[in-house]
């Protein structure tokens, strides 16, 4: 065979291997979506919270403007 032989321990072991890493692969791919869905709602509570700060800004220039009275 030309001096290429397939040492079937050594491809047992190359198997296991790439076993392992496609679980780890698909164990980082959860985390990652995880992750994803996390940001999402980090993101919709800063617009709101963005919301409430504007809001109670716009009432308190509204007072001001009316206490000021100009």
């Amino acid at each position: 065979m030309n001096g290429f032989e397939i040492d079937p321990v050594e491809y047992g072991q190359l198997i296991q291997k790439v076993d392992q890493l496609s679980t780890k692969v698909d164990k980082l791919e959860s985390g990652m979506e995880e992750l994803l869905a996390l940001a999402n709602k980090g993101r919709g509570g800063f617009w709101v919270g963005m919301m409430v700060v504007s809001s109670i800004s716009a009432i308190v220039g509204y007072v001001t403007h009316l206490v000021a009275g100009k």
